[in-house]
């Protein structure tokens, strides 16, 4: 069964940090992309950034390229969003999810999804 676990949300301020995890079990990584995406109210889900393990290529989307960066730890089964100089429009919940995924930040290309997890940026 596919599970992806979402964690490290929170609130922080204007410029502060955070790092997001998401845990995933059954099925294997090295096969898959990891995408993180976010919702904020009123708003559509939005791609923020993507991992493909088979390569380890990284993809950005423009308003956060340069502040967030993506990986994936080193037991394997865990990708982790290193969020920097955060913003108030950061703010939403963030969600990661997995597939294989052409265009790789478009959320309707991902059909396992993660609960999310809170972030807000407020001072």
């Amino acid at each position: 069964q596919v599970q992806l676990v979402e964690s490290g949300g929170g609130l922080v301020q204007p410029g502060g940090s955070l790092r997001l995890s998401c845990a995933v079990s059954g099925f294997n990584l090295d096969y898959y992309a990891i995408g993180w995406f976010r919702q904020a109210p009123g708003k559509e889900r939005e791609g923020v950034s993507c991992i493909r393990s088979s390569d380890g290529s990284t993809f950005y989307a423009e308003p956060v390229k340069g502040r967030f960066s993506i990986s994936r730890g080193n037991a394997k089964n865990t990708v982790y969003l290193e969020m920097n100089s955060l913003k108030p429009e950061d703010t939403a919940v963030y969600y990661c999810a997995t597939g294989t995924p052409l265009r790789v930040l478009n959320p309707n290309e991902y059909p396992y999804w993660g609960q999310g997890t809170q972030v807000t940026v407020s001072s």
